[in-house]
C-alpha cells in the first residue's frame, strides 16, 4: 500500500475540487483549495521526496479556453520530474507521445477507450499499440448508482453501462499496466473511503497478475487510510488531495512520508 501524490490542475492552477462538482460549461468546479504554486513546485517536491508514481490531471477539456495553461502546467510538472509522474486527461493516441517524450512515465486513458457507454476495443488496442501497455494506465472512476459502480468519463460527466467488478479488471488488465479509480461521490470531500469500491479493488489485487489499482476519494484521516489498508487487505495504493496538508487539508504531508519510507 503505496502513496500515490496528485496535481490536478483546472483553469490553469493547481487545484482541489469536488469531483461530482466539475462542468465543461463554463469552465466550473466547487474549489476545496487553489494553489499560489505552479504544477512544477508540487513536482520538485515529490521528486525530492522520492514520491514517484504520481498523477497529472488536466482538468479542462480541449475545447476550453484555459486547456492551453492547464496544458502548459501539466507539461511543466513533467519536466520537473522526468519519469515520475503520470499524465491523464482527454489523452488520445495522437497526443500520448507529446506527454510520454516531455517526461511522463505512463498516460492515464478514459474517454477515448469508453466511447458511447461501452469499452472500444479497437481504441483500447490502438492505444495499447501506440504507447505498450507497460505505459498504459486505466482510469476506472466510478459513481455509484443502484449498489453498482458505474464507470464514468469526460471529466466524470457521462455515464457508461459498465459496472466496475473484479472480473472486469481481469480482463482489461491484459492490456493495460495499472488502473487509477476515482469514488466520484466522496472525491473532494473528505468524509470516509467508499468501502464496498475499496472491497472490490482489493479482490482484483489480490488476484494472481492483477496489475497495480490506486485508489482516490474520500479520504479525510489516517484513520480512513487504515480503513482503505483493512478493505484491501493492503493491497490497493492510493492517492490524497484536498484532506493533504499541502492543498489545505489536516493530514501532514510529512506523516506520509514516515508511512511512504521517504522521511
Amino acid at each position: 500500500m503505496k502513496f500515490r501524490p496528485c496535481i490536478d490542475i483546472h483553469n490553469g492552477r493547481v487545484k482541489q475540487i469536488i469531483g461530482g462538482s466539475l462542468r465543461d460549461a463554463g469552465d466550473q468546479a466547487l474549489e476545496n483549495f487553489v494553489s499560489e504554486q505552479d504544477a512544477a513546485f508540487y513536482a520538485r517536491l515529490y521528486q525530492k521526496h522520492g514520491l514517484s508514481g504520481g498523477h497529472v490531471i488536466l482538468l479542462n477539456g480541449e475545447d476550453s479556453p484555459f486547456y492551453p495553461a492547464t496544458r502548459q502546467q501539466a507539461l511543466s510538472a513533467l519536466a520537473a520530474f522526468p519519469g515520475g509522474l503520470q499524465v491523464g486527461g482527454g489523452i488520445r493516441p495522437d497526443k500520448a507521445w507529446d506527454y510520454l517524450n516531455a517526461g511522463a512515465s505512463h498516460v492515464i486513458v478514459t474517454s477515448y477507450v469508453f466511447r458511447d457507454g461501452r469499452i472500444d476495443f479497437d481504441r483500447l488496442l490502438e492505444m495499447e499499440a501506440t504507447v505498450g501497455r507497460e505505459r498504459l494506465v486505466l482510469d476506472m472512476s466510478c459513481v455509484r448508482r443502484e449498489g453498482q459502480y458505474i464507470i464514468v468519463t469526460d471529466r466524470w460527466q457521462k455515464f457508461t453501462d459498465l459496472a466496475l467488478t473484479p472480473e472486469l479488471l481481469t480482463g482489461l488488465g491484459d492490456h493495460c499496466s495499472e488502473f487509477l479509480v476515482h469514488a466520484v461521490d466522496v472525491e473532494g470531500k473528505a468524509r470516509g473511503v467508499e468501502q464496498t469500491l475499496a472491497g472490490i479493488l482489493g479482490e482484483y489485487a489480490r488476484r494472481k497478475g492483477s496489475r497495480p489499482v490506486t485508489y482516490a476519494g474520500g479520504i479525510g484521516s489516517l484513520d480512513d487510510m487504515r480503513i482503505l489498508s483493512s478493505c484491501t487487505q493492503g493491497s490497493v495504493d492510493f492517492t490524497i488531495g484536498s484532506a493533504l496538508s499541502l492543498f489545505g487539508g489536516k493530514i501532514p504531508f510529512e506523516d506520509l512520508l514516515v508511512i511512504s519510507g521517504s522521511h
